[in-house]
C-alpha cells in the first residue's frame, strides 16, 4: 500500500509541477527514430541472450542482471537529459563487467574486465569534465536546448569530446579490451557488448555533434583516417586468429570502423550509413557469437583448426554458419550491404583514398569470412572432436530470430528520417 501511495503522490507532484504528464515525459525522454531502433536492437537481444542460455536461467543474479543492463541500456539511447545520458552510458559497464567476472570461462576474466575498465571509464573521465563545464555555462542540460544555444567548437576539445565514445567504438589503437573482454565473457555478456553496448559509441557521437555543435575540421579528418585504416589492420588481423570469438571481435573493430567515420562526417549519408550498419551489426556479429557458443558445446573448443569437419555431423549447424557468414561480409539483400554502399558517397566527398581503403577493406572481409566457414565446416573430422549435444530447438529460434531484422532493408525509409 505504502509503494502505491508513493507513486500516485509522485505523479501528482509531476502533473502539478508541469501541468501535463506527457510534457514532463517529454523533458526526459527523447523518442527519436534512431533513439527507437536502438531501444528495439537492445529489447531484442536482451531477450534473445536469455533464450540462448538456458542452463544460467536457474540464477536469479543472473537473470538480474541482464535486466538492469536492459533498463540502463533503454534509458541511454532515450533519456533527453546530457547528463543523465552520461550517467546511463556509465551504468551500462557495471552489470557487463559483473557477467564477465561471474559467468566468464577462464581465470583471464578478471584481466579482461580490467582492461574494459580502464580503458572505458578512463577515456570518459575528461568527457565528464567537458560536459559539466558545457552545461554550466549554457545553464541547460537538455539536449534540445543546448543545440539551439551551444557555440561551435573544433580542434582538441573535439578529440576529448570523442575519445570517450572511440574507446567504446572501439577505433583501432584503442580497441585491445575488446578482445579481451569477449574471449572471457559468457554468451550473454559477448551477445550484449557486440550487439548494443559498442552502439553507444556511435550514439554519444551522434548526442555529441548536437550538443556541442562540432564542427568538421582537421582534427576530426585526422580522426576519420585512422578510424578507417585502422579498420583495414583489423580486418586483416581476422584472417590471423586461431580463436572463433577472438576473430569474430577482431571483424566488429572493422565495421564499428565504418560506424565512427559516417557519424563524424555528420552529413546525411554518413549517418544513415552509420545507423544502417549499427543495426545490422548489431544482430550478426551477436549472431556469430551465438554460433561460436553453440559450436563449442558440440566440439568443446575454440580453436578453429580444431573445429574443422562440422559439416559432416552437424549439417544444420553448419548451414547457419554459411548463411551468417554471408551476412557478415554484407552479400545482398541484407542490411550490411546497405550500409556499406550508403557510406561511400560520403567517403568521396572526402577523399579517394578513403574510398580505396573502404574497397580493400570489403575484400578482405570476405575473405576472412570465408576462411572462416571453410576451416570450421569442411575437411576431414578433427580427431580431438568429441562427443557433443545435439542443437536444440532455442538454438534454432535464437539464430532465425537474429536473421529476420537483417532483412529490414525492404524497410529503408526507417533509417533516413531522422536526420
Amino acid at each position: 500500500m505504502s509503494v502505491l501511495v508513493l507513486g500516485f503522490s509522485t505523479i501528482i507532484g509531476f502533473i502539478i509541477l508541469n501541468q501535463s504528464f506527457s510534457m514532463c515525459v517529454d523533458m526526459f525522454f527523447n523518442i527519436s527514430v534512431v533513439a527507437s531502433l536502438l531501444v528495439f536492437l537492445s529489447c531484442m537481444l536482451c531477450f534473445f541472450s536469455l533464450i540462448a542460455t538456458p542452463e544460467e536461467k536457474s540464477s536469479q543474479t543472473y537473470i538480474f542482471l541482464l535486466l538492469i543492463l536492459c533498463l540502463s541500456l533503454i534509458l541511454a539511447f532515450s533519456c533527453s537529459n546530457l547528463m543523465m545520458f552520461y550517467i546511463f552510458f556509465e551504468i551500462s559497464l557495471v552489470p557487463t563487467l559483473l557477467l564477465i567476472i561471474g559467468w566468464g570461462y577462464q581465470p583471464e576474466r578478471l584481466q579482461a574486465g580490467t582492461y574494459m575498465m580502464m580503458y572505458t571509464v578512463g577515456a570518459s573521465l575528461p568527457l565528464l569534465l567537458m560536459i559539466l563545464d558545457h552545461c554550466l555555462m549554457m545553464s541547460s542540460m537538455n539536449i534540445y536546448m543546448l543545440q539551439l544555444s551551444s557555440p561551435m567548437l573544433w580542434g582538441v576539445s573535439s578529440l576529448v569530446i570523442y575519445g570517450a565514445f572511440l574507446v567504446k567504438l572501439p577505433m583501432y589503437g584503442v580497441h585491445l579490451w575488446l578482445p579481451k573482454a569477449h574471449v572471457e565473457a559468457p554468451l550473454a555478456g559477448s551477445m550484449i557488448l557486440a550487439g548494443i553496448l559498442l552502439k553507444l559509441g556511435g550514439y554519444g557521437i551522434m548526442q555529441m555533434n548536437v550538443c556541442f555543435n562540432m564542427m568538421l575540421d582537421k582534427v576530426s579528418y585526422l580522426i576519420i583516417g585512422l578510424s578507417m585504416w585502422g579498420g583495414l589492420i583489423a580486418t586483416l588481423m581476422c584472417l590471423r586468429q586461431v580463436d572463433v570469438k577472438s576473430l569474430v571481435a577482431y571483424s566488429s573493430v572493422g565495421h564499428m570502423s565504418i560506424v565512427s567515420a559516417g557519424m563524424l562526417m555528420d552529413n546525411p549519408w554518413g549517418m544513415t550509413s552509420a545507423v544502417i550498419t549499427m543495426m545490422a551489426h548489431g544482430f550478426s556479429s551477436s549472431a556469430m557469437f551465438c554460433l561460436a557458443y553453440f559450436s563449442y558445446k558440440k566440439s568443446h573448443t575454440r580453436n578453429i583448426p580444431y573445429m574443422k569437419g562440422l559439416l559432416q555431423v552437424y549439417p544444420a549447424l553448419s548451414m547457419l554458419w554459411f548463411l551468417f557468414c554471408c551476412i557478415n561480409m554484407a552479400c545482398p539483400p541484407t542490411l550490411n550491404l546497405l550500409g556499406e554502399m550508403t557510406i561511400i558517397p560520403s567517403l568521396w566527398n572526402n577523399s579517394f583514398w578513403l574510398v580505396l581503403v573502404m574497397g580493400i577493406m570489403v575484400f578482405f572481409s570476405a575473405g576472412y569470412n570465408m576462411y572462416l566457414y571453410s576451416m570450421i565446416n569442411h575437411g576431414n573430422l578433427s580427431s580431438y572432436f568429441l562427443g557433443g549435444f545435439p542443437m536444440k530447438e532455442y538454438c534454432s529460434l535464437t539464430l532465425f530470430g537474429h536473421m529476420f531484422p537483417l532483412l529490414l532493408i525492404l524497410k529503408f525509409g526507417l533509417f533516413i528520417c531522422f536526420y
